[in-house]
């Protein structure tokens, strides 16, 4: 029995070195002690009450992050942190204190945590309250996808009318870009993308939606996880469609596209169209598949 015992033993432990949690690598994070400001006025020094509270607390943050398996304290950026913890407590009055807590994103270069919090009283029990709550928080923000850095490309004009191109060539220029303006600012504004600045490189491979392809390598040489095309087809100057197509930037796979079938309006329509177009495909679709099934 005994050794049955062990055999099993050593079967678990290799099972456990095997699975997916075991094989992952933690996630690094870097925390600095924060700093301490009293700026009360009281008579009496606290100094050392404050030195003490203040290395149980962050002994405590640490210990909450290290209990996580998915994550493992590293001293510095440069020792492979993927995020960093800053922060700092300050003391305004007697029962007032308040803590500043930042989450920062190393690669993305973001903060997907930024708060200021307040806490009651300066004793060993509301310092440990404080601790459990800002810990609380901050877990939650390492466990935040990082935002998708996203290329999105200026929207192109594919004119089917009869129209010469030269009789509004300027206007549609206009609307081209308040179209992939309003896209950009409405994919950032839904937290999971960061757009990546397309700049002039673009232009240098001509019309992107017949070009097979070939933005995913501008993605990817610009640092951008996916890119996005998009494209406007005039049908009448009362009619169009819109369309667009998200590509992995490594592998060139389409991730999703969308397409508006046709809608009535002006050139100065389109804005509106591809705005509700990304966010009903895109934002809203993406968010609908992340929803937990019941």
């Amino acid at each position: 029995m005994h050794r049955c015992r062990l055999v099993l033993s050593a079967c678990l432990l290799f099972v456990l070195s095997c699975s997916p949690l075991a094989a992952q690598a933690a996630i690094g994070v870097a925390m600095d002690d924060f700093s301490y400001t009293d700026t009360s006025g009281e008579p009496t020094d606290q100094t050392a009450a404050h030195e003490r509270r203040l290395a149980a607390f962050m002994a405590a943050l640490r210990r909450d992050i290290e209990a996580d398996q998915r994550y493992r304290l590293v001293r510095s950026v440069q020792d492979g942190a993927v995020f960093k913890v800053v922060g700092g407590i300050q003391k305004t009055s007697t029962l007032v204190q308040w803590a500043k807590v930042a989450v920062i994103d190393v690669g993305a270069k973001t903060l997907v945590l930024d708060k200021l919090y307040s806490f009651r009283g300066d004793n060993d029990e509301a310092w440990e309250r404080a601790q459990m709550f800002v810990s609380r928080e901050v877990m939650a923000a390492l466990g935040t996808p990082a935002p998708v850095a996203l290329a999105v490309f200026d929207f192109e004009l594919e004119d089917m009318t009869a129209a010469s191109a030269g009789t509004s060539g300027a206007s549609d220029a206009s609307y081209l870009a308040e179209v992939t303006g309003g896209v950009r600012e409405a994919l950032g504004q839904s937290g999971r993308y960061r757009i990546v600045e397309v700049g002039a490189e673009a232009g240098k491979a001509g019309a992107l939606r017949d070009c097979g392809g070939c933005e995913v390598s501008i993605a990817r040489k610009l640092g951008a996880d996916q890119s996005l095309i998009g494209v406007v087809r005039r049908v009448s100057r009362t009619e169009y469609t819109l369309g667009f197509q998200v590509r992995d930037a490594r592998t060139g796979a389409v991730l999703a596209r969308g397409d508006s079938g046709l809608r009535m309006g002006a050139d100065y329509s389109w804005k509106r169209g591809a705005v509700r177009l990304v966010t009903d495909r895109l934002i809203e679709g993406q968010q609908a598949n992340d929803a937990p099934r019941r």
